[in-house]
């Protein structure tokens, strides 16, 4: 029998979370998402909810105490010399490929791990190598990694190379908490029904995606975006060049999401915290305060709801899952 798990359309709160991960499953290419925060706060559902969302509906955990054999495969000698081919025995990274791959409190992994881990979210392909024997297979996969500070910290070598990062912090308001826990309460009552009730917004979220992902490679990466994000990167002084071809890649993921057909500033201004938070050696000068404006003197007017609140805000384009489609070339100015 097939688990039945939480629906993400059904997920209260986490809108930051939300949206990174949204940005993630449109472009794999990000380098994938990692998650600073206390545990209870759905990191896993979220997870789980996003491979829903991919074409393959994969999801795969690595277990800490994994040995690097377990992760990249293992290469039979005895089976190459006896039929003259090696015989390959897939690990993690070859059950993930299409789908997820979840490391929980990836700060306590060893570091060649994760450093391993990274190379092959990055490059989409993972390598055997044993005694001249060698074997390659495609291995996409959104790599989100957990982890609490209080428990130690990555190295600023292997933290740069994850491309966004979220900051989860802060309790919800009581409201959303009795929200949470209601629909908690009514998934583990009947999750078939639970599900059921939710499968409008949860296919209405998946076409989303879908459609994001089929928009994502016709964005252009233009130089007026590139412009802009290298200026602030300069400002912000990070090192490298990591922190402005993923936030020039997840601004692109994020007009996907909007529906739109080129990056705007607004999406530009949506990531720059996930592209930053991680990068960031300089603290931007606060923003002056604006001077009070006058009540208006007749009645108030409602105004619009401008969609931005909650994880709505966002249209992105995924990169198919084992698409190896390059990066397109930034339009030349005239």
């Amino acid at each position: 029998m097939t688990d039945l798990h939480f629906p993400l359309a059904a997920v209260v709160g986490a809108d930051e979370l939300k949206l990174a991960l949204y940005l993630a499953a449109i472009d794999a290419g990000l380098g994938g998402v990692l998650i600073e925060g206390p545990r209870g706060m759905a990191k896993s559902t979220l997870a789980r909810g996003i491979a829903e969302l991919l074409p393959e509906g994969i999801f795969v955990t690595l277990p800490l105490g994994a040995s690097e054999e377990r992760i990249v495969g293992t290469l039979d000698l005895d089976a190459a010399l006896g039929e003259g081919r090696a015989q390959f025995s897939p690990g993690v990274l070859a059950k993930a490929h299409g789908g997820v791959l979840y490391v929980d409190e990836v700060n306590l992994l060893p570091d060649h791990l994760v450093d391993l881990l990274l190379d092959v979210a990055a490059s989409g392909v993972n390598l055997i190598e044993r005694d001249g024997l060698s074997h390659r297979h495609p291995a996409r996969f959104v790599l989100i990694g957990t982890m609490n500070p209080e428990e130690g910290e990555l190295r600023p070598q292997l933290l740069d190379r994850f491309g966004l990062k979220v900051s989860l912090s802060g309790q919800p308001q009581p409201a959303e908490r009795a929200e949470i826990v209601r629909r908690r309460l009514a998934f583990d009552a009947d999750p078939q029904a639970f599900i059921a009730r939710w499968s409008n917004e949860q296919h209405a979220l998946a076409q989303r995606c879908r459609d994001a992902r089929q928009l994502l490679l016709n964005i252009p990466l233009d130089d007026v975006a590139l412009d802009e994000i290298a200026r602030r990167c300069f400002a912000a002084g990070v090192d490298g060049l990591r922190a402005d071809l993923v936030w020039l890649r997840a601004a692109r993921a994020h007009a996907a999401w909007r529906g739109a057909g080129h990056i705007e500033p607004q999406d530009i201004d949506a990531v720059e915290h996930f592209a930053l938070a991680h990068r960031r050696m300089h603290t931007p000068p606060p923003k002056a305060a604006q001077p009070p404006q006058s009540p208006p003197s007749g009645p108030a007017e409602t105004q619009p709801d401008s969609g931005e609140g909650q994880w709505g805000e966002l249209p992105a384009q995924a990169v198919p899952m084992g698409a190896t489609r390059e990066l397109p070339r930034w339009p030349k100015k005239p």
